[in-house]
């Protein structure tokens, strides 16, 4: 097959596979707790949102001793400056150097784990974030934030669900599992209860946000699973679910 028609055919199947992806991962089959990998996501990136440090070490050390890898770790704490801003993304990143410098003088190895597969060489990000967003939020987003501000809309697909959310270092649930959680310590209701709902769409279960509610209560603060309890009742009361 000749350049001509092989770069063209190239093109088409790398679409073809991220399209899949985003639709396999939002599609994935359901489980009916949170893994202890994913329990322990729930705090760090509450207390990234806050940025408290020294709670933060804790729950960051918890969660390597729960088996999230540092760079499962490194990926929440980089997509938190989306949610949270860089000001506490790179406190976070900071408090996790610190805390692997401490751990490695002691002699402990924590796993590496994989690094995020690259992207094609070329890959239109505003597509594949659109996919990807779409597949998170359940349907093509629109609004009139949208209509205001189309710089967000452009920053939204081709930065938040194009390069970020498509590192394969975590899954959509993984990631939005950080997201609410981040949300709900802020607090930004509003986007809390949106995401409660892209939480649903990507496969956690009601059984698995009840739970959830009840981790961040445990390891961060009643406050804020009160806040993210009021808003899952509500969806739950306005939402018919079929899962």
């Amino acid at each position: 097959m000749s350049s001509k028609f092989f770069l063209p055919l190239l093109g088409i199947c790398c679409a073809a596979i991220m399209s899949f992806s985003a639709t396999a991962q939002a599609q994935s089959p359901l489980a009916s707790t949170l893994s202890e990998k994913q329990q322990a996501i729930i705090p760090i990136a509450a207390f990234t949102a806050k940025g408290d440090e020294k709670k933060l070490k804790s729950v960051l050390e918890e969660g390597l001793q729960k088996g999230l890898t540092v760079n499962e770790i490194k990926e929440i704490l980089i997509q938190m400056y989306a949610y949270t801003g860089f000001p506490r993304s790179l406190t976070g990143l900071n408090t996790f150097i610190a805390l692997l410098d401490e751990r490695k003088a002691k002699g402990i190895e924590d796993k590496v784990g994989k690094e995020a597969t690259p992207l094609p060489e070329g890959t239109n990000m505003r597509k594949i974030g659109t996919e990807n967003q779409t597949a998170i939020i359940g349907k093509p987003a629109s609004g009139r934030v949208y209509e205001f501000a189309p710089t967000i809309d452009s920053f939204l697909k081709e930065h938040l669900f194009g390069a970020i959310f498509s590192r394969d270092v975590l899954d959509f649930k993984d990631r939005e599992l950080a997201t609410v959680s981040a949300l709900a310590s802020l607090p930004a209701p509003t986007q809390l209860s949106s995401h409660l709902k892209c939480c649903l769409v990507v496969g956690l279960t009601k059984e698995q946000l009840n739970e959830f509610i009840d981790v961040l209560e445990k390891t961060v603060g009643k406050p804020e699973a009160e806040l993210a309890k009021k808003s899952f009742e509500s969806i739950l009361k306005n939402t018919t679910l079929s899962k």
